[in-house]
């Protein structure tokens, strides 16, 4: 078992509903990502649209900070989101297959992030980061995830 070189997801109507292909051959992935709001911390909400290069490789990322969760507009939210959706324009929703990415933006790791195994009886694992609501493990092209 070893890190992968790519990581596919399948489309589904869950965190996995807006993912697909642009028609310049361009993979997107656009999600809601969040800090969650623990201990002493207000948390964070953000909407994340993420492109990669038609062989998976990471391009940039679009992130919009949301405020806390106790703080934030949820029309606005909703508002933000569905401008992003709207700007890809004509896709095709369906299966991407990227590669582990990490970036930081308003002083948060976002991405897939590999997590390599902890002892003997672990396995390599791929998190979407922040929120780690889904992830990833072999075979890793399954498309599958876990929440």
């Amino acid at each position: 078992m070893s890190k992968p070189d790519l990581i596919a997801i399948e489309h589904d109507d869950y965190h996995a509903r807006h993912i697909g292909c642009l028609p310049d051959g361009r993979q997107f992935f656009l999600t809601s990502p969040f800090v969650p709001a623990i201990g002493g911390s207000a948390g964070r909400e953000f909407v994340a649209l993420f492109f990669f290069d038609e062989c998976g490789r990471f391009l940039e990322a679009l992130i919009d900070d949301l405020g806390t969760r106790a703080e934030m507009d949820a029309q606005r939210a909703a508002s933000i989101y569905e401008r992003r959706l709207a700007e890809l324009g004509d896709v095709e929703f369906g299966r991407i297959e990227v590669q582990p990415f990490e970036v930081e933006r308003f002083g948060t790791k976002f991405g897939l992030l590999p997590r390599p195994p902890e002892d003997d009886d672990d396995v390599w694992a791929v998190e979407l980061h922040p929120g780690n609501y889904m992830a990833f493990f072999e075979p890793w092209d399954s498309g599958e995830y876990d929440t």
